[in-house]
């Protein structure tokens, strides 16, 4: 079928349908829902069989769900009605929740029901949540939704019942300090960890805080910033304490939105002299080491037998100049350590989408933040590369783009759980690329896919990747489950007798391709290119950062979007080069 995807943003849910419609066999196309593109102009271009509406905050207008069958996503259960569903789940402490297909009619989430699917809901943020339960949910949903409307026989059942319920606002989000326990605050926090926020007021000046981390050892008067560990800062409640490690100052009248910057970076000198934690526990850490043990880092490790697991989570997968020096110490200090299998990630959200834009946009002198940056990512990223006493697995439990999928590549094997999406490029920014690319990626897909992979930018789920060969081993799993999975699985690989022989190889494989074209050689002609984008303030990845950051909508879908993609000589779902003008490489 040709599918055609509404939505008001190509998000993580509405590139994962994209990329599992098109595993499927079907003719995908994306429209962005915009002011000044009329929906129904927009659809009737398309002539699709289906229109599917996976992250819609508009509803469809009736010229379209009249002339079309329209099904829409909507993250909550059969009854749930309004737009603050997964703010509602979180806050209010749900353990169970779903998701459900409907078709669009006049009324706002009352439409007939083609799927529904449930989940349970961890104590996560309500991003990871959406990213991981949710997702998985809906689309086992929309699949079955999919396949129902196909057979051409199949009768939606009508809703009976069922509740709209209004908006979460930030009257409903506030945190009293003096009065609330660490529990409401983390349920308030994890609600609007990523969007918008929770709005309070911190050392003389109001902030958005966003997620939130409980905090088992330190104590204070409630509302008194503690401590600072790893750019976050430690807050107490009236029982406890919390780690809020990003905050976002509010958007002035007339000004563009600001970004979510690392608490402590975005306090600055506001901040009095707070003690330091260690942002990462000693590795690992000694039998005698006291009776404080962290309840969060945004890095950790631990050791089962021979494997080493250095674990690492920085709010949505940005990872700034100094996220990458911390974990390139962690790694350091993990190969030290006498193991055989050291697997980097394991974690249940995000691995890692590159440079941190944010952080970025907001210093002093972007070009060389970016030019710092993406050095510190090229370190990094060497260090796996040349780690030749030891097998070295990146395993995903979340998405990963741009240098963070460059980042995965440079391991001797990839894990996915099998919810990922990739999406292995850095055209859409405006930039050429770094972390050894042209290096890690032709030597798993060649050089020819590696081309139409980086140009074409579009997303990839893992079962698609993993038959291209960019990742070696896809794990069916829930989300929460990933780690232990992970575990089990690089155990396993620690004892097998061929470990041994596959770490020689490798060594002996790293020799022969430093003899043929050294890596600085591509670190050299990568970064070349990166400087000059970088130092050039007419080029396109100013702009192009400036509105991501700032969340600003685009003019128009971008057309590498609005063509049909489908399954095409083994290669799912990659579309026809984008000829439209801009930035001519990934």
């Amino acid at each position: 079928m040709y599918v055609l995807l509404v939505a008001s943003a190509f998000n993580s849910l509405t590139q994962r349908v994209h990329a599992e419609l098109r595993d499927h066999g079907h003719r995908v196309a994306v429209e962005l829902a915009l002011p000044d593109a009329p929906l129904g102009d927009t659809v009737r271009r398309h002539r699709p069989d289906l229109v599917l509406a996976p992250m819609l905050r508009t509803a469809i207008p009736e010229d379209v769900w009249a002339a079309y069958t329209c099904l829409v996503v909507h993250p909550g259960p059969v009854g749930d009605r309004g737009p603050s569903s997964l703010d509602h789940a979180v806050q209010d402490g749900e353990t169970r929740w779903g998701v459900t297909v409907l078709q669009a009619n006049a009324e706002m989430d009352a439409g007939d029901v083609w799927a529904t699917a449930d989940c349970p809901v961890p104590p996560v943020g309500k991003s990871d949540l959406y990213r991981g339960e949710i997702a998985d949910a809906a689309l086992e949903a929309v699949l079955l939704a999919v396949e129902r409307f196909a057979s051409g026989t199949y009768v939606p059942r009508p809703q009976t019942g069922g509740r709209a319920r209004p908006p979460v606002r930030q009257e409903d989000r506030r945190i009293d300090w003096a009065a609330d326990g660490t529990e409401r605050v983390l349920r308030v926090l994890r609600a609007a960890d990523s969007q918008p926020g929770v709005r309070d007021h911190l050392l003389g000046a109001d902030w958005y805080l966003h997620g939130g981390h409980r905090e088992d050892g330190l104590r204070g008067r409630p509302g008194e910033l503690l401590a600072t560990r790893a750019g976050a800062v430690c807050r107490a409640t009236a029982d406890g304490a919390v780690w809020i490690p990003e905050l976002r100052a509010p958007r002035l009248p007339g000004r563009p939105a600001t970004p979510r910057l690392p608490a402590t970076l975005a306090l600055a000198d506001r901040l009095d002299r707070l003690p330091a934690r260690p942002p990462l526990p000693e590795l690992p850490a000694p039998p005698d080491a006291g009776p404080y043990r962290p309840a969060w880092s945004d890095i950790g490790y631990h050791e089962e037998g021979q494997t080493g697991f250095l674990t690492f989570s920085f709010p949505g997968g940005a990872m700034s100049t100094a996220h990458c020096r911390r974990l390139l110490g962690a790694y350091r200090t993990a190969c030290t350590r006498p193991t055989t299998v050291l697997v980097l990630g394991g974690g249940r959200d995000f691995f890692s989408n590159g440079i941190h834009l944010g952080v970025i946009e907001a210093a002093a002198d972007p070009a060389e933040e970016s030019w710092a940056n993406i050095n510190a990512m090229d370190d990094l990223v060497e260090a796996v590369l040349t780690t030749t006493d030891r097998l070295v697995v990146s395993a995903l439990g979340g998405n990963a783009a741009a240098g963070g999928a460059m980042l995965a590549l440079a391991a001797d094997e990839v894990w996915c759980r099998s919810g990922v999406v990739l999406n292995p490029h850095y055209r859409l920014m405006g930039l050429y690329g770094s972390e050894y690319w042209t290096y890690t990626l032709p030597r798993r897909v060649g050089p020819a896919l590696a081309d139409r992979l980086t140009t074409e930018a579009l997303p990839l789920g893992a079962a698609a990747a993993q038959r291209l060969g960019l990742v070696d081993r896809t794990v069916p799993c829930a989300a929460g489950d990933f780690p232990r999975e992970t575990q089990r699985l690089a155990v396993r690989l620690a004892a097998l007798p061929a470990t041994a022989s596959r770490t020689a190889a490798k060594k002996a494989a790293r020799e022969r391709d430093e003899a043929r074209r050294p890596l600085a050689a591509h670190r050299e002609a990568e970064l070349a290119r990166m400087r000059r984008t970088f130092f050039d303030p007419h080029a396109p990845y100013h702009a192009l950062r400036r509105a991501f950051v700032r969340k600003e909508r685009p003019s128009a879908t971008p057309p590498h979007l609005t063509r049909a993609a489908a399954d095409r000589r083994g290669v799912t779902g990659l579309a026809v080069p984008d000829a439209a003008p801009g930035p001519g490489t990934c």
